[in-house]
């Protein structure tokens, strides 16, 4: 069966309109916020380093990094292999990201391939890679693939945005969230889209 995905307004706007049908928090969540944008990003190498890059910072410092590493021509696989970490770490980056970007140079992954694979198969492959861990590949997987069911629950703004939503004491754990995602199948990506809107409606400041 062939995968329908998230790429445009008009697949975007027919998820949301099956979401509201099926869901009524989530249709007060799509209310609240107006609009829910796409966030679609370009696959392949440079996709990864920029979430790897991305990884524990504020998206502001992640774009100071990204900026100096875009300046000195350090996107490009073939740059870095030729490139002191030294160089990499005057970029910004740290001692620990300088090595997960060495793995995903070294790991050679093949992107085309990953068109074709499902959620789970892409998730499989990205996470063997160091530094690549199981909410950057649903990241990718969301963004870079555009695939529809996708829901990162391990990630801090879902987990207030739910909190929120529902008025509860504390941010429901991992675990929790997968529990409470399983009502917006097969529609999580566009849900996870709606949420990141309603937390920076509601705390001022963007999740991802």
């Amino acid at each position: 069966m062939k995968l329908i995905k998230i790429e445009n307004e008009q697949s975007l706007n027919n998820a949301l309109g099956e979401l509201v049908k099926t869901d009524s928090d989530m249709a007060r969540v799509i209310k609240s916020v107006g609009k829910v944008n796409l966030r679609n990003r370009e696959d392949g190498f440079q996709a990864l380093l920029r979430a790897i890059v991305g990884q524990q910072l504020s998206v502001k410092a992640a774009a100071a990094i990204w900026a100096k590493l875009e300046l000195a021509g350090l996107i490009l696989e073939e740059n870095i292999n030729f490139c002191t970490d030294e160089k990499l770490r005057e970029c910004g980056l740290s001692r620990q990201k300088v090595k997960y970007t060495r793995a995903l140079v070294a790991a050679k992954i093949d992107y085309n391939e990953l068109r074709s694979l499902t959620t789970d198969q892409v998730i499989e492959v990205l996470s063997k890679v160091s530094g690549i861990g199981r909410w950057t590949a649903e990241i990718y997987a969301m963004f870079s693939l555009n695939h529809p069911d996708v829901f990162p629950a391990g990630d801090l703004a879902l987990q207030e945005a739910t909190r929120i939503l529902y008025n509860l004491k504390d941010r429901p754990k991992e675990k929790e969230m997968r529990s409470i995602a399983e009502r917006w199948k097969p529609w999580c990506s566009v849900a996870s889209l709606a949420l990141w809107e309603y937390y920076a409606k509601n705390k001022n400041r963007e999740g991802v």
